[in-house]
């Protein structure tokens, strides 16, 4: 079981799923014998806690980690990120991902995570406390795709949020190498369902609802029960349904260095405002910035951006002296 701490986090967001390491090919282009390879840390629930912290919004993780060098790392990362994790050794090794280079703005991921620890995250690893007082419970679907004890453990996790009176907030997070559109639909829908505050992107809506154009897929989404439903759309920016009021906000022009981790970003700038008491209108902005901050930098992560580096936007001078 995992521990519960003796000093509960502060009010925040919390979340709950798998972080692994992460193997990154150094250069472009097909890989050679010897070539570089950088080891780092990555997963969507936990970037997306990274990203709240970072725009000053306690944050929690709830996860499963090996007795490894990996598992060490993304405790060390997490806690240097100010993060409170809550997680429980496995004797399984973490998961790890390879994410392959074919050019600079392609990538192709590779994961090697079944039976891993994360795989095996149970619903009493979720400290029914912590959920309660949290300010948000956030969770992907990527979860829900990784067996039915980590799929347990989320609706574990809703349960004790929705009794709470605590939102739930919901990204659908398709991957295709861990199941199948067929597989994902009635498990992403009973998720809507049950959400709060729910994110996509146009063609994982359609999964959902039929539909990938963004307005139909908002509007059927919301019409399943959440009150906020954005659909992000990358570099067109996103379109939201708040409160019953349509909301499009177009992309900012930034050059794409790295487009992995701008959707957890958008992700962790809306939550940020919505923590924080912020009105839709600054909900999205800084979704948008949080976004287009994060292409700009390499990593699943490291591109989150602080309050500082969200104003850079606000100055046309390259240098700040």
């Amino acid at each position: 079981m995992s521990p519960i701490p003796a000093h509960p986090p502060p009010a925040g967001l919390v979340t709950a799923g798998e972080t692994m390491g992460l193997l990154v090919q150094a250069t472009p282009g097909a890989p050679r014998n010897g070539e570089p390879m950088r080891f780092g840390i990555g997963g969507s629930e936990s970037n997306v806690a990274i990203g709240v912290r970072r725009l000053g919004v306690p944050a929690t993780w709830i996860g499963r980690i090996g007795d490894d060098p990996a598992g060490a790392l993304i405790l060390r990362e997490l806690r240097a990120e100010q993060v409170e994790p809550i997680t429980a050794v496995d004797p399984a090794p973490t998961g790890v991902m390879i994410r392959w280079r074919p050019t600079a703005l392609h990538g192709r991921v590779e994961y090697h995570r079944r039976g891993s620890a994360g795989a095996h995250l149970q619903a009493a690893d979720i400290p029914d406390a912590v959920v309660a007082g949290a300010a948000a419970f956030h969770a992907t679907g990527i979860t829900l795709a990784l067996g039915a004890d980590p799929a347990a453990a989320v609706a574990h996790g809703v349960a004790v949020a929705r009794a709470a009176g605590v939102p739930v907030s919901f990204d659908l997070n398709f991957r295709r190498a861990l199941w199948t559109e067929a597989e994902a639909a009635p498990a992403l829908t009973a998720a809507v369902r049950q959400a709060d505050v729910v994110f996509a992107g146009a063609e994982e809506a359609a999964i959902v609802v039929g539909t990938a154009e963004p307005l139909d897929a908002a509007l059927a989404l919301e019409a399943l029960g959440p009150r906020q439903v954005l659909i992000k759309l990358g570099g067109a920016g996103c379109l939201a349904r708040i409160d019953g009021a349509t909301h499009e906000v177009p992309a900012l022009p930034v050059t794409v260095l790295d487009t992995v981790g701008a959707g957890d970003a958008f992700v962790a700038g809306y939550l940020a405002e919505l923590i924080g008491g912020g009105a839709p209108a600054r909900r999205l902005a800084t979704a948008v910035a949080a976004g287009a901050w994060a292409v700009t930098v390499a990593g699943d992560w490291e591109g989150m951006p602080d309050r500082r580096a969200l104003a850079l936007f606000d100055t046309t001078e390259p240098v700040i002296r």
